[in-house]
C-alpha cells in the first residue's frame, strides 16, 4: 500500500544540562522526550525513554561537562537505546567534543582519545555528530559519517562588536597554532589587526614556559584574547598580563568552552581583563560565574542547525558558506 512517509523530530537530552535542551526545545516549538534515566549502585547507568520512537528523526542532546566520562557514556547509552528501538536517523549533538584535545599523538605510546569517541558513537548507531568548536577541524574527518562543525565566532563577535563598536580593537591569539581563527576573528571585526603571543621553552624543562613576547601592535588599543576553550585559565591569564604590560589599555577574553576548572574563575577575576565572554555549551553554575564574566546562549544556533538538518537543508548557509 503506497503512502507518504512522513518526518517526525524528536528531541532528547542527557542529564548534564537540562536547562540547555530545554532551551533549545523552546526554540524549535517541541518538547523534550521524556524519559527514565538513573544510576545503579555501582555507578552503571539506566536509560529508558517514555514513548516510541520507531522511525524518528533523533537528536540527543549532551553537554560533557565534570564528571565527563559519565555524561559520555549516558549519551552512548541514549544512542544505542534510540537504535535498538528503531529510530531512523540519530544525529548527536555535542556542544563541547569530549576529548577533543587527545586528537593526534605528541609521543610514542599516546592514544588518539578523540577518535576513539568518534568510532564508540558510530558502534553506539549515530548517523550524524553536531559540535561547536572543534579543538582543531580535522576530527571531522574521525566520524564516519556527517559532521556539522558549528562555529560561535558570529555569536561572540557581535557582542564584541556591538559593546566596544568605538574602541581601536586588536585580536589576539594567545599562542601562534591560533592565528589563522585570529584572522577569521578579525575580518567578522571588519579588518582589525591581529597579533600573538610566542612562548619560548626551555628544551631542558619540559612542560613550562620560560618567556613570552607579544608580535603585534596592542599599545594603546583593546586587546580581544580568542581561544576555543578555558580550563584551568593559566595561559589565558598569563596572556592578559603580557599584553597589559606591553601596553595594552584594555583586553576582553572569548572563549567558546568555559570549563574552568579549579582555580579558572579566581585566576580570570584577577587577570585584569576587563571582561570574560563565554557561550553556554558547558555548564557554568552560578558559584564559577564572576561580576566580569558574561555568558551568551548557544541555544538559537542549536535550534537552526537542528531544523536544517531535520529538514535536509543548508547548515553552511547559517555561517555564509564558510563553516
Amino acid at each position: 500500500m503506497a503512502g507518504t512517509p512522513k518526518k517526525n523530530l524528536m528531541l532528547f537530552g542527557g542529564r548534564a544540562y537540562p536547562e540547555l535542551t530545554e532551551e533549545v526545545a523552546k526554540h524549535l516549538n517541541v518538547t523534550v522526550t521524556p524519559q527514565s534515566a538513573y544510576d545503579f549502585a555501582n555507578g552503571e547507568i539506566f536509560v529508558r525513554f517514555e514513548e516510541s520512537v520507531r522511525g524518528c528523526d533523533a537528536f540527543v542532546i549532551q553537554s560533557h561537562t565534570a564528571p565527563i566520562n559519565q555524561w559520555l557514556m549516558e549519551q552512548l547509552i541514549m544512542v544505542d537505546a534510540l537504535k535498538r528501538a528503531s529510530a531512523k536517523r540519530i544525529t548527536v549533538i555535542m556542544p563541547y567534543y569530549p576529548y577533543g584535545r587527545q586528537d593526534k599523538k605528541h609521543r610514542g605510546r599516546e592514544p588518539i582519545s578523540a577518535r576513539l569517541v568518534a568510532d564508540l558513537f558510530k558502534t553506539a548507531g549515530a548517523d550524524r555528530l553536531v559540535s561547536v568548536d572543534l579543538h582543531t577541524a580535522q576530527i571531522q574527518g574521525f566520524f564516519d559519517g556527517p559532521v556539522d562543525h558549528l562555529w560561535a565566532m558570529p555569536l561572540l563577535a557581535d557582542h564584541i562588536r556591538d559593546k566596544y563598536a568605538d574602541r581601536d580593537i586588536t585580536v589576539v591569539s594567545p599562542d601562534s597554532g591560533r592565528t589563522k581563527l585570529a584572522e577569521k576573528w578579525a575580518d567578522t571585526l571588519g579588518g582589525a589587526p591581529i597579533a600573538f603571543i610566542h612562548k619560548t621553552r626551555d628544551p631542558l624543562r619540559p612542560n613550562e614556559v620560560v618567556s613570552n613576547r607579544v608580535v603585534g601592535n596592542v599599545k594603546d588599543r583593546l586587546c580581544i584574547v580568542i581561544d576555543d576553550m578555558v580550563d584551568t585559565g593559566g595561559t589565558i591569564a598569563g596572556a592578559v598580563k603580557q599584553l597589559l604590560d606591553e601596553g595594552a589599555s584594555d583586553v576582553v577574553i572569548a572563549a567558546t568552552h568555559g570549563i574552568l576548572s579549579g582555580p579558572a574563575t579566581e585566576r580570570l577575576e584577577n587577570s585584569g581583563a576587563r571582561e570574560v565572554v563565554f557561550t553556554d555549551t558547558l555548564p557554568i553554575p552560578s558559584e564559577k560565574r564572576s561580576p566580569k564574566m558574561t555568558v551568551l546562549s548557544i541555544a538559537p544556533l542549536l535550534a537552526r542547525v537542528i531544523q536544517e538538518v531535520f529538514e535536509d537543508g543548508s547548515v553552511t548557509s547559517l555561517f555564509d558558506g564558510n563553516a
